[in-house]
């Protein structure tokens, strides 16, 4: 027998387990951090991916638009990169008065001052003009034209007729696009609500009761029509050029994807895979995922995308045992309140009828629980919004355990153990 420690909240989970039984500790090896930032910034953007240094991109006399990320994406951590890209722009004849910001926010509310503050620095926040996308006001946006599958593209006014655009944020897995970064500064970040739900719908199936699309997932850029999409609506655009951070799973910069919008994107997601992507060996009866602790378990809406990988290395009806203590499960209410359906076609027809992310995460979090039993290991207070999300609560690692070997029923049974759910890629052969 071996004990095995996981992330939980601030502290820490533990369970005992016959080592013969784990097949896999799954989690990428850390690579080296940035020690210097401004250097890998001016690097990237001096020698980019497909496309000219930043400084040859833009000429004296441009009005440039930068499009950053909200709030909710704080993990990017833009105002430390975003001062180093202003002032290659300075420095290349661009002066902060033809320079402005927009927040690229999508259907999310606008920022406080307070929090743009905090998106690009109290600084370039006092030099800078700092918008906030509406997604709503079809007036603050204008039509570019149609994706190759169908979706109409309204986009922010500003940002149309701004001589460049620069794209920034930062480069994760995401759950349906694939991929974050890149082409979603723009859809959704400064698309109308309709363009937004034209094309967030596609990560649904074609039929209703079909669920989740498959080939809209994590870590899949080809063949993902909701990514494809997003690269259509871009390129009505055609922004000058992309900076985008990618992070380890401290939360720390790891590199910078820079150049051609597209080209430098898709660079970066190749680094992402690399640096969490790990080779499997085998699908495993029981999978056991961390998020990570603090802060990212700190509810279940961020939480529940340590069940993802648990469920890419786990055998079709297995067990998902996730090490979430969620000391506000129930942040955002938005997402919580989804979860009120006894019919699951019901709540996929009312999905499709009024997308939003949350709504979309609550549906994915129900279908996972329909295909595995989802053992959640989490505060004892949370055990009666756990069950809400059909997920089975307890409050240690080792309870979860010995439930699950009872739901399996065998003694041969296998283990996956994913320390760093929501910064792990599992793949096969």
């Amino acid at each position: 027998m071996k004990e095995y420690k996981l992330k939980y909240g601030k502290g820490e989970q533990s369970v005992m387990l016959d080592e013969s039984k784990v097949l896999q500790i799954i989690d990428a090896v850390p690579g080296e951090k940035i020690t210097d930032l401004k250097k890998a910034v001016l690097d990237a953007v001096r020698n980019p991916v497909g496309s000219a240094p930043l400084r040859e991109v833009v000429k004296q006399g441009d009005k440039v638009v930068i499009l950053v990320s909200d709030i909710t994406r704080a993990w990017t951590r833009t105002s430390e990169y975003l001062p180093i890209v202003v002032e290659e722009l300075n420095n290349s004849g661009i002066p902060d008065a033809d320079i402005s910001v927009i927040v690229a926010a999508g259907t999310h509310r606008a920022n406080t001052d307070e929090e743009k503050k905090i998106i690009v620095g109290e600084d370039l926040y006092n030099r800078l003009k700092i918008y906030d996308h509406d997604a709503y006001d079809m007036d603050k946006n204008v039509y570019l034209g149609t994706t190759r599958r169908g979706t109409p593209v309204y986009l922010d006014k500003r940002a149309v007729e701004a001589d460049k655009v620069i794209l920034t944020g930062g480069i994760t897995p995401h759950l349906f696009a694939g991929f974050g970064g890149g082409r979603k500064s723009v859809l959704p970040g400064i698309a109308a609500a309709e363009t937004i739900n034209h094309n967030h719908v596609m990560a649904l199936s074609d039929t209703i009761g079909g669920g989740i699309n498959p080939d809209t997932c994590l870590a899949k850029t080809w063949d993902n029509r909701v990514s494809d999409d997003m690269c259509d609506a871009t390129a009505l655009l055609n922004p000058c050029f992309l900076v985008n951070a990618i992070m380890d799973a401290d939360g720390d910069f790891y590199a910078v994807a820079a150049g051609h919008w597209h080209e430098a994107w898709l660079e970066g997601t190749r680094i992402v895979t690399k640096q969490q992507g790990v080779k499997a060996k085998a699908k495993a009866d029981i999978a056991i995922s961390s998020g990570g602790g603090f802060p990212r378990d700190m509810n279940l809406y961020q939480g529940m995308k340590a069940y993802v990988p648990a469920a890419m290395a786990l055998k079709e009806g297995g067990v998902i045992i996730a090490v979430l203590e969620c000391e506000d499960i129930a942040e955002p209410p938005v997402f919580f309140n989804c979860f009120h359906y006894d019919d699951l076609k019901q709540m996929e027809q009312d999905v499709r009828d009024g997308f939003s992310i949350p709504f979309y995460v609550a549906f994915y979090t129900c279908c996972l629980a329909e295909r595995f039993t989802i053992i959640l290991v989490t505060r004892p207070e949370n055990f009666e919004k756990a069950r809400k999300t059909r997920a089975v609560p307890v409050a240690t690692l080792q309870e979860a355990m010995a439930m699950a070997e009872k739901i399996v029923g065998r003694e041969d049974y296998t283990v996956n153990i994913i320390p760093h759910g929501m910064a792990t890629i599992p793949f096969f052969d």
